[in-house]
């Protein structure tokens, strides 16, 4: 039932808002150039790797040695626009009709985090990964890295598809409020450094 109501609301969501990811498109690269879409490998359910699509909201600035500068230096104000309305991740859209992805579950996160989970923390991968989930509407970015992991724990052991409905209505609400964004002090959140 999970797997037919992503596939149903994706692809109506995709025929109401395809002019927008269109205009949106085109600005990204006229403001940050080519490519439009940051891709990345990012671990699905089981830890399986998928390539993750959203709009670009970094320019490719780098330092004297080559190296790409960080990225509260290379985030431009109309990359926070996107990150803040969250329309940088329209593209994964495309990964939940794909199934790489849900439109409920617990965020994606970098493959290099993988052998830091503890056991419990890594029971995050046991679904798919979501465009939002109960970690985004109870903090997002604003909360630190172990309420995170036990927000999406919690939804693993908890999920159903009533729970699934209220996470998108308050993703909605979170949205338009532009809450929890990022961490204090950083452009999205620091980095996740190993076990607590």
């Amino acid at each position: 039932m999970k797997r037919a109501f992503d596939v149903m609301t994706t692809f109506t969501g995709l025929l109401l808002c395809w002019p927008l990811v269109l205009i949106l498109a085109l600005l990204v690269r006229i403001r940050l150039g080519s490519p439009v879409f940051f891709q990345q490998s990012r671990p699905g359910q089981h830890g399986k790797p998928f390539l993750m699509y959203k709009f670009r909201t970094m320019t490719e600035n780098r330092d004297g040695q080559g190296n790409l500068l960080p990225d509260s230096e290379r985030l431009t104000a109309f990359g926070r626009f996107l990150r803040s309305s969250s329309l940088d991740e329209l593209p994964e859209l495309l990964n939940v009709l794909k199934g790489d992805m849900s439109l409920v579950g617990p965020r994606p996160l970098l493959m290099e985090y993988l052998p830091l989970y503890t056991p419990e923390q890594a029971r995050r991968h046991e679904v798919r990964p979501g465009i939002t989930g109960w970690a985004q509407v109870n903090g997002r970015n604003a909360i630190s890295w172990e309420e995170k992991f036990k927000l999406d724990v919690w939804y693993v052991d908890n999920q159903s598809f009533w729970l699934d409905l209220k996470i998108l209505w308050m993703t909605f609400i979170k949205v338009f409020k532009r809450e929890g964004i990022s961490q204090e002090g950083e452009a999205t959140m620091s980095k996740f450094m190993g076990k607590f």
